[in-house]
């Protein structure tokens, strides 16, 4: 069996891995890349093999850059099955659509205030070739094996990341590889922790957080703190979040300060159209995370949904005291951008990032003290106080992902480190193999590897 790392090796993003075997080949997720431009530019290079000579594509779960260069993968002649989860195929439903559009719409965008190089702008995909990849999503139960090509098995089981998320093992007749994915915390406050891991030969792990261990403050009271002083300047705080996961963890933890008087009573909006549909979703899976009933419905019951692009523009235009969720987490685009535009140059207003900012995104720039980004061909002033909660994010921090892969059956004959910054993999790789006795190495992109 031969691994070839088309993606997320050497960066966060873009995840893309391709196996062969016995003349087939299974692509494990099929991500856009994001962050520094060069990252980016790889979203309009051809796949390095003829899409159509792939079998089938094995999705870990719906985040976009897992999930997001499907409908370009398709476009180009893939016709083969996309396996997926019961719940990663509900969201690629929601987020392959809105990708699509907010694709769109930037180039529209674009176009009409001419901030492109290129005349005129063109979407890296349309809401057609979103719709046509849909038609080859194919939903697998977790815990259940499955032939996504001849010769090859297949297995999901739950990481507890978002709604879906999967660590996938896949085995030949000769020998089996563990793809994490992206892997959850084991104690989070809205999502359930981990299944233990597959048994594997081989392993390819994630490591967005492999050099650093996540903050015990209580995000509650920290959250708290946030808000009040906010509010006290009558100004807004503006919290990009991530669709998927993360708005509902902020939903979550804003129902529990009102519900106890913390905050006062202000407006809190969700703008973003993907947010408040997988929102929806989320309270019709109780069975994958630890809210019940009652608590998801006080979790939306405060919340103005917007929806409308008419809805957006009157909030755009609003001032404080408020609080506002928009996507997307990491400021690389959608509706969030337009707030930013509005409430970056006010001192009384607050952005808190509450997710991991990858490299050469306007979430890490704000993260690293920026007074000013661009925007829409523009530089917008940053006076707004910056905020952070590092504390909620929904990837194992380098402690819990060692002790997750320590809790393997068996220990795997060696492991490839992808899925992090060069420095995070790097260091993971030194804890796996001094505190595992791992035999690991990072791989680059293009990078190869024979699995015996």
């Amino acid at each position: 069996m031969r691994v070839t790392f088309w993606g997320a090796a050497g960066t966060v993003t873009g995840s893309r891995h391709l196996v062969e075997s016995a003349g087939r080949r299974i692509l494990i997720d099929c991500g856009l890349f994001q962050g520094h431009k060069l990252l980016r530019q790889r979203n309009w290079d051809s796949f390095p093999v003829e899409p159509k000579s792939i079998d089938a594509v094995v999705l870990t779960h719906a985040h976009i850059d897992h999930s997001g260069w499907l409908p370009r993968l398709v476009r180009d002649g893939f016709a083969g099955k996309i396996w997926c989860t019961p719940s990663t195929l509900e969201l690629c439903r929601i987020m392959l659509p809105d990708s699509a559009h907010l694709q769109e719409e930037e180039a529209r965008y674009a176009n009409k205030r001419r901030s492109s190089r290129h005349n005129p702008a063109l979407p890296l995909y349309t809401a057609a070739d979103a719709d046509r990849a849909l038609l080859h999503l194919h939903a697998h139960p977790f815990g259940e094996s499955f032939s996504p090509a001849p010769g090859l098995r297949a297995e999901f089981s739950p990481t507890g990341h978002i709604l879906g998320a999967a660590c996938v093992r896949i085995a030949d007749e000769r020998t089996s590889v563990l793809f994490t994915g992206d892997v959850g915390r084991p104690v989070d406050p809205i999502m359930r922790p981990p299944a233990p891991p597959l048994s594997a030969s081989y392993v390819v792990t994630e490591s967005t957080y492999g050099n650093r261990v996540h903050d015990t403050t209580d995000p509650i009271k920290e959250l708290a703190d946030i808000v009040n002083r906010t509010i006290r300047r009558g100004g807004t705080l503006l919290v990009p979040v991530f669709a998927v996961g993360r708005a509902q963890t902020v939903l979550y933890l804003l129902s529990r300060l009102n519900a106890t008087n913390q905050i006062p009573k202000v407006p809190i909006y969700m703008n973003s159209p993907m947010a408040v549909n997988t929102t929806e979703l989320f309270c019709r899976h109780l069975d994958e995370h630890r809210l019940n009933e009652q608590e998801c419905k006080e979790m939306c019951q405060d919340v103005n949904f917007v929806r409308t692009v008419e809805e957006s523009k009157r909030l755009t235009s609003m001032t404080g005291p408020m609080i506002v969720l928009s996507a997307s987490g990491m400021l690389t685009g959608g509706r969030v951008l337009h707030h930013l535009e509005q409430l970056a140059p006010d001192h009384r207003n607050t952005v808190l990032l509450v997710g991991y900012q990858a490299a050469g995104t306007r979430g890490a720039a704000l993260r690293d003290g920026a007074t000013s980004l661009k925007m829409y061909g523009k530089n917008v002033s940053v006076k707004a106080e910056v905020a952070r909660m590092d504390g909620l994010s929904a990837h194992a921090d380098a402690n819990e992902l060692i002790a997750w892969l320590a809790s393997m059956p068996e220990q795997p004959k060696g492991a490839s480190v992808v899925h992090g910054e060069a420095d995070a993999a790097d260091a993971f790789r030194l804890r796996l193999q001094d505190e595992l006795g791992w035999t690991a190495q990072v791989p680059m992109h293009g990078d190869s590897i024979e699995i015996g």
